[in-house]
């Protein structure tokens, strides 16, 4: 079972846009209002266990870019596990995720 809750600024001290994801047995359900949800359901499949729940290692190099001022936060659950994250483009690290997520952050995926 997912049941995810986006919220999505296009910059911090713009309007909140909130969507909502929920899937069962792979699909998406009722209560989603989230654009998209085949495609973010799959983004979430593919990518979420390892950037929802990253696993520790050595620390990570990032390219030092700025992708944009836009901030997405995730909660909710996504497989019985607690989701609560953070997606920003303050660097190449965090941008890649960004576009990893793209679907469900509002994107398409890279």
């Amino acid at each position: 079972m997912i049941d995810l809750t986006i919220t999505i600024r296009e910059d911090p001290d713009g309007p909140e846009h909130v969507f909502r994801l929920v899937a069962a047995d792979g699909t998406p359900a009722a209560g989603t209002t989230l654009p998209g949800p085949g495609a973010a359901l799959a983004a979430v499949e593919r990518f979420g266990e390892d950037i929802f729940f990253p696993k520790p290692g050595p620390p990570k190099l990032c390219t030092q870019q700025y992708g944009g001022p836009q901030v997405a936060v995730v909660t909710g659950t996504f497989h019985g596990r607690p989701v609560n994250s953070t997606f920003t483009r303050t660097d190449g690290c965090e941008i890649a995720q960004w576009k990893a997520m793209g679907p469900l952050l509002g994107g398409t995926a890279a």
